[in-house]
């Protein structure tokens, strides 16, 4: 059963009473949200082809989002993300509720998950073959990500954390919306008005955010692993003329460690996770000015090859 099977109203008494438990990502998770109308809309749109998990099935993430309570409840209300007792951020305002969500489940995976190398990477699925595309923040990957996915017809595995196996050294999909910032909302809403995406929250600390949902196909999805194909490393700037140029794997190596969340923590085991990729993996720089386009047909070309 899916969630946009349950009805809204019972959907939503669930998530404000016990809690939901179901399927984000790749992760059995349990929900517990405040009852703030625009926030329970928001998750059921944007989770609504998500599994619900069985009663009896294992827990991952017990996670809540809640008002502080007393005063402030009424008075610049602020909201909280709760994870075993554990409040690893600061309130924010409640209108920042969505957004909290996504990055409290984010931390969930990056801190506690580690049956998998964890690196800071969107990764996209076409013909078996999949790419990874590593970027710091400004980097466009996200934007990359979702105009291949939207436009291109490639199937999302993550837009934030990619999952490298230990041991079959394949990318786990974990499925979840894509969260754009600032500009890059207009340019995928212009480019897909049809996909949906929650509201714009402005002034967060990562500027303007939208969560665009993930598609269907995707999310069903969710179980098949994939080998990967390339390393790419984007850039976007907006005068710089498109340009894809091959990269060394002893730095693209240094880059993916780098950017893991849990290679110190894996050890030996991350060290090998990595290499095994740097066999098999072909590995690029991209820089682009943002026509997502021409970007789709050299991607196209690549998968093909």
């Amino acid at each position: 059963m899916i969630l946009s099977e349950l009805p809204f109203n019972t959907a939503a008494y669930q998530l404000t009473h016990e809690g939901l438990k179901i399927k984000i990502g790749r992760f059995n998770t349990l929900v517990k949200l405040s009852p703030i109308p625009s926030l329970l809309n928001e998750f059921y749109r944007l989770y609504q082809h998500s599994l619900l998990v069985k009663q009896d099935d294992f827990i991952d993430f017990p996670i809540s989002l809640l008002l502080t309570p007393g005063v402030r409840s009424f008075i610049k209300p602020q909201i909280n993300f709760d994870f075993c007792g554990l409040q690893p951020f600061e309130p924010l305002p409640a209108v920042q509720a969505l957004p909290l969500l996504e990055w409290g489940m984010n931390w969930c995976v990056s801190q506690h998950y580690h049956d998998s190398l964890i690196i800071h990477a969107a990764v996209i699925e076409k013909y078996g073959k999949a790419i990874v595309l590593p970027g710091l923040p400004g980097a466009g990957k996200s934007t990359l990500c979702a105009g291949l996915v939207h436009i291109g017809g490639w199937r999302l595995l993550s837009d934030e954390l990619t999952l490298i196996d230990l041991n079959s050294g394949k990318v786990l999909p974990n499925p979840r919306p894509i969260s754009l910032k600032n500009q890059s909302i207009n340019i995928l809403d212009s480019l897909c008005p049809d996909i949906y995406h929650s509201n714009i929250v402005k002034d967060t600390a990562k500027g303007s955010v939208s969560l665009f949902q993930a598609p269907i196909d995707s999310v069903r999805r969710v179980d098949e692993a994939v080998d990967i194909k390339y390393v790419i490393f984007p850039r976007f700037i907006g005068d710089i003329a498109f340009e894809l140029s091959e990269l060394s794997k002893g730095r693209a190596f240094i880059e993916l460690a780098n950017q893991s969340f849990n290679y110190s923590i894996l050890g030996e085991l991350g060290f090998k996770a990595i290499a095994k990729q740097m066999d098999n993996a072909d590995c690029f720089e991209l820089t682009y000015d943002g026509n997502l386009h021409e970007v789709a047909k050299v991607m196209e070309q690549l998968a093909l090859s």
